[in-house]
């Protein structure tokens, strides 16, 4: 039997003396993932299709707008997606005010490697035994006039050249590199993922300081570069 997703204490909550917090009604408490989006913690788990990158880009508003200050914890364990749908969260983390750390905690392939690079400038980091992937651009078989063909074959040319010029100006690698590296799928380790420019550091990033009694946990990031 499953046991479900846990509840915690609100932001607000929390903060107040355990022996209140004993009389607080059932509405206090909320889901975890809530809990961590309150502290500007957001995670991309599974495909970017066009669902999830509405949520995470609503989150990115809904959050930047509450706070303009605070800074943005995004871990990334995705296979990758649709290329639109991903084109969108790297556009809205590229236009908040706030500093976004982009964070591979698993495997960041095809767009998700895109939204990876997306990060504010060295607060890109890969965990030690995740795993990155860049390829080109697909498109699956289908049937239509040849007009029609003609059309998404130019589309499809035009969105992978701006795929790569948005790499290059990430990753501060050259055109032809990046664009031979994507004709195949190109898997690489932390190491190589920060030699080709896609990451900035290769370590944990801890969130939390070893709490204390004196300790509000807010996320102040420390890293333990290998």
């Amino acid at each position: 039997m499953p046991i479900g997703v846990p509840k915690v204490f609100d932001l607000v909550t929390e903060t107040k003396p355990e022996e209140e917090r004993d009389s607080l009604s059932p509405d206090s408490w909320v889901d975890v993932y809530d809990r961590l989006y309150q502290e500007r913690l957001l995670f991309l788990g599974k495909e970017a299709d066009p669902e999830t990158s509405n949520q995470v880009m609503g989150l990115f508003i809904a959050l930047s707008l509450e706070d303009p200050i605070k800074q943005f914890f995004l871990f990334i364990n995705s296979p990758g997606g649709a290329l639109i749908s991903g084109v969108g969260i790297f556009d809205t983390m590229r236009g908040l005010p706030q500093d976004v750390h982009t964070i591979c905690v698993g495997l960041a392939a095809s767009i998700a490697s895109f939204i990876l690079a997306g990060g504010s400038d060295y607060k890109r980091i890969a965990y030690p035994h995740s795993r990155v992937m860049i390829h080109q651009p697909a498109s699956s078989f289908f049937e239509s006039p040849l007009g029609e063909f003609i059309v998404e074959s130019n589309e499809l040319l035009r969105m992978r050249e701006m795929l790569v010029r948005a790499y290059q100006c990430r990753t501060h690698q050259s055109f032809w590199a990046i664009s031979e590296d994507m004709e195949r799928d190109v898997f690489l380790s932390p190491k190589e993922a920060q030699t080709h420019g896609l990451v900035d550091l290769v370590g944990f990033a801890t969130l939390f300081p070893k709490p204390n009694l004196n300790t509000n946990l807010n996320p102040n990031i420390f890293l333990d570069l290998n």
